[in-house]
């Protein structure tokens, strides 16, 4: 019975590391490859314009004879680092408010938990479209935007994880010994909500590309020169009505694997640092 157990175990983990490695693989290979690609692959080419998927085009071509292969390749790596530097920027901000609202208390933590209420509140699409119209669109607006409007959701898991430990005997003592709540912060608190912060991190990711595709697909987000999924799903539906399918299908279906990639990372690694899910 105890081999048994123990190779259902190693069993459940073996499978959370191969997808973990998969996943990360798939990602990084999508996202090094579109940062060192060469632009005359996915160039204009009239000649070749609205061909279907073959051997030489695998995902076919669009209206400029564009080959959306190499295109869609470039256009998901560009979500992904814009996704990468939002979600970021704004886990940091997260986690210092999280901490700040958690050990501070008092008007400090009324007013974080009155901005991140105010901000769950309203819609986020519509958020999202304001703020990145407001910073001029392109790379810098959604990047902002995206940055701006997805820390609410990782303040309170951070706020949670520090009220459980802020008056634990380590961290009493700590006061005791002179320290202050910025070095207690640093040196006790910050290690112990870490594992949570980072796994909250990844799971930004899925949030922040769908979210910069779906702001770049309605107009108000990268332009329309630049490869992104959002402009190339934009610019099929002109002609995926004349049955030119290929120009959605191919690359929604590169963004939806990204997305449940970068959020199967996030719940494998949920399992692995909690011991009691992780062995199941």
């Amino acid at each position: 019975m105890l081999r048994r157990s123990n190779r259902k175990k190693w069993n459940g983990r073996s499978r959370v590391f191969i997808l973990l490695i998969v996943a990360t693989v798939y990602l990084v290979g999508i996202f090094v490859w579109g940062i060192t690609m060469n632009p005359v692959k996915y160039g204009v080419n009239y000649s070749e314009k609205l061909v279907s998927p073959c051997i030489k085009h695998l995902f076919g071509t669009d209206f400029m004879g564009r080959d959306m292969f190499y295109r869609s390749i470039k256009g998901l790596s560009n979500s992904i680092r814009i996704g990468l530097i939002a979600s970021v920027i704004s886990s940091i901000v997260a986690l210092i408010l999280g901490i700040v609202a958690a050990i501070w208390g008092g008007w400090i933590d009324k007013v974080i938990n009155w901005c991140v209420d105010l901000c769950m509140g309203l819609p986020h699409l519509v958020l999202l479209i304001l703020i990145s119209f407001m910073m001029g669109k392109g790379v810098r607006g959604i990047t902002v935007a995206v940055a701006l409007t997805h820390w609410p959701s990782l303040t309170r898991i951070v706020r949670a994880e520090v009220m459980q430990v802020r008056n634990s005997q380590y961290v009493q003592a700590a006061y005791k010994m002179g320290k202050t709540k910025v070095q207690v912060a640093v040196t006790h608190i910050l290690p112990y909500v870490l594992p949570a912060y980072l796994i909250g991190l990844v799971l930004l990711f899925p949030h922040a590309i769908m979210h910069e595709s779906a702001v770049t697909f309605l107009g108000f987000g990268l332009p329309a020169e630049m490869p992104a999924i959002g402009v190339i799903l934009a610019e099929s539906m002109n002609y995926i009505v004349t049955g030119k399918w290929w120009l959605a299908f191919f690359p929604g279906i590169l963004l939806l694997m990204a997305v449940l990639l970068f959020d199967g990372i996030g719940e494998s690694l949920k399992k692995l640092w909690n011991p009691g899910s992780g062995n199941e």
